[in-house]
């Protein structure tokens, strides 16, 4: 890699004015090239990068376990039992073996041609080594020709001495063991966070069938052990992404085929919920954005869906044919390819870019989805029944979009009668505040800053958007009141350069209804506005549960673990503790100085990951598992997730 800038003023721009940087410097100068970002993400990529390359041992036959530990002292060790790094010299790098190179040079691996991996996710070849050139130490166990090999390396890289066989191989294994410890001058934070790697193995254990990923967390005495192996694949991964939702079905369609270099296995169920949850991967490398195999697979889900029903007289001549977005409606599909030759976008692999795979992914689609209906007919006429009806609801929902654009002409603004609005025009200092009730709506209003806060008081508890059609929950009034009131339209035509108020902020009582009325505005939200929420526009106001006094001083306790800390911290206090009532019967001072004025409030912003979780939140008690609902409330509710998001 060379590297130029601008030469000074007066100065010389010759050949003295490239710098070339050797070895894995590019990384540590560049670690966002490689890795993305220095933050959390990125972090985690180092994981990611070496638990790939024991996944593709695994996909060419060859490991059939894989450990990821993460140690107390803050470093990651991942062990599988595959066949080991070479340890061989290397034929070009004469003194240096194989392994060492592969550690310490870019592009360096058993990836790029001859018989090593047949497939494989870590194409690139900087994956490990990249690993090393971001960590302060680096140790390399290789097992393999009944040898235990040891390699060190630290400070980016360097490795201390040479390749040594250290004694025989524990037990006459085989297998690679990387134990690496992230550099905090590199990253901005160097703690792993477990959840996190455990999603992540969980669906590589998902993806290879039979294939035991165990995962354990030694910073904590209590820290978790798991061990994840699933033999029906990604049929499982379906079920379990399902699970707190309602199958339209009981049985999962699923079907693979292989042509030459390329294979895929596809695994899909439909439910009774409105949105489409379709993942892809490649090689095991999630790809989020898509790509050719998620092109083929819905063009070929539209054809044959179509057909089906075109052949069953589901669909009559004079109407047209159902579009993809009607079919995929609640439809949760797993699109696994495997190929020699991926072309991704960047080294983190979010798009797949192979013409070929798109082909192959729609034949199989075409003949075996087709295949699956025809031996599934009760199955496969739900399916459809449930595409006519989104087919139905999309043509309401654009008349009631277009009626209420037009209502919204005539009537000026189109703002909601409710709605108590603030006299400033800017949305940069306006304000909107969410509330509960008249009542609520009436004290918020006598509190409030009459400038800059608006008040939009709404009854009880919203619709859930989490299980009603867009048709229905453009009808609902506090639904048309929130869409007004904000004024940037919805879903695909929100536009966030035209909301009225640069604060959305809920506010609801401190209990388990407040909860769930702020659960179900942040889902609306996620779902309906979600550039607002990803602009960091909405927010979460909550009224204390307590207030006591100290001397002549009033203190207000946000809940019950604040009341707890407050007596811990004040063992000898005598005074009654007041429990708060509601926003409608709070007084004035009260509720201005808890909950509306910006000097003495406290305001949480809420993030896309938060409104995300509001919405798995009301998945999992709109499903029809009552089990599940029932244990899901007696775990959370006492969780400050659950209640204050």
């Amino acid at each position: 890699m060379w590297r130029a800038g601008l030469p000074k003023r007066g100065g010389t721009y010759d050949a003295s004015a490239i710098t070339v940087l050797e070895g894995l410097e590019p990384v540590r100068l560049r670690p966002g090239m490689y890795i993305g970002s220095t933050g959390p993400s990125g972090l985690h990529q180092l994981i990611w990068e070496v638990v790939d390359n024991a996944v593709d041992e695994a996909m060419a036959g060859y490991c059939t376990r894989i450990d990821v530990t993460l140690l107390a002292d803050g470093g990651c060790r991942v062990q599988d039992n595959g066949r080991g790094i070479p340890v061989d010299p290397h034929p070009n790098f004469p003194g240096r073996s194989a392994a060492e190179i592969v550690l310490t040079t870019l592009h360096a691996g058993g990836k790029f041609g001859g018989d090593g991996y047949k497939v494989s996710g870590g194409l690139h070849g900087v994956g490990v080594s990249v690993v090393n050139a971001l960590s302060t130490r680096l140790k390399l166990e290789i097992d393999r020709d009944g040898k235990h090999h040891v390699l060190e390396f630290k400070d980016g890289g360097e490795p201390v001495g040479k390749l040594e066989a250290v004694g025989p191989a524990p037990r006459g294994r085989t297998g690679t063991t990387v134990t690496f410890w992230p550099d905090p001058s590199i990253f901005e934070e160097v703690e792993f966070r477990a959840t996190t790697v455990v999603e992540r193995l969980q669906i590589m254990a998902f993806l290879n069938r039979g294939l035991e990923i165990r995962f354990v967390d030694e910073r904590d005495p209590d820290g978790q052990r798991i061990t994840f192996k699933y033999n029906g694949g990604i049929v499982e991964f379906v079920k379990h992404l399902n699970s707190a939702r309602e199958s339209l079905f009981r049985k999962v369609a699923s079907y693979e085929q292989a042509e030459d270099t390329m294979e895929v296995e596809v695994a899909l169920q439909w439910n009774t919920g409105f949105h489409e949850s379709i993942h892809s991967f490649a090689n095991g490398i999630s790809t989020t954005e898509g790509g050719m195999h998620e092109e083929g697979f819905k063009k070929a889900l539209t054809n044959v869906v179509n057909r089906y029903a075109r052949a069953k007289n589901l669909l009559k001549d004079k109407d047209d044919n159902l579009l993809g977005e009607d079919i995929r409606e609640g439809l949760t599909a797993i699109i696994s390819v495997r190929l020699t030759d991926p072309q991704f976008e960047g080294q983190t692999k979010t798009k797949l870019g192979n013409v070929p795979i798109r082909s192959l992914v729609e034949r199989a689609t075409n003949e075996k989805l087709a295949e699956w209906f025809e031996e599934n007919p009760r199955e496969a006429n739900q399916a459809v029944q449930k595409a006519l009806l989104a087919a139905r609801a999309r043509v309401a929902a654009r008349q009631a979009r277009d009626l209420t654009r037009r209502k919204s002409a005539l009537d000026g603004a189109g703002l909601p009668g409710k709605l108590v609005d603030c006299s400033s025009r800017d949305p940069r200092e306006c304000e909107l505040l969410i509330v509960e009730g008249n009542s609520a709506g009436g004290s918020a209003k006598d509190a409030r800053d009459p400038r800059t806060q608006a008040v939009l008081p709404i009854r009880g508890k919203i619709l859930n958007v989490e299980k009603a059609r867009i048709d229905k929950m453009l009808k609902n009034a506090e639904i048309q009141a929130l869409i007004a009131a904000i004024g940037a339209g919805l879903a695909d035509d929100f536009d966030v350069d035209k909301i009225r108020y640069h604060k959305v902020i809920t506010l609801a009582d401190a209990d388990v209804d407040g909860s769930h009325i702020r659960t179900l505005l942040l889902t609306f939200f996620f779902r309906q506005m979600k550039a607002l929420v990803e602009g960091g526009f909405v927010y979460v106001a909550q009224p204390p549960l307590y207030s006591t006094l100290v001397g002549k001083e009033k203190i207000y306790l946000r809940d019950d673990a604040a009341k707890e800390r407050f007596l811990a911290e004040n063992p000898n206090h005598k005074a009654d503790f007041q429990r708060l009532k509601g926003l409608g019967e709070m007084d004035f001072d009260e509720l201005k100085d808890t909950t509306i004025d910006p000097a003495k409030r406290t305001l949480l912003q809420i993030s896309v990951e938060q409104a995300a979780l509001a919405d798995e939140v009301c998945a999992i008690l709109m499903g029809d598992d009552v089990e599940q609902r029932r244990h899901f409330i007696q775990t959370n509710a006492k969780d400050a997730r659950f209640l204050d998001i």
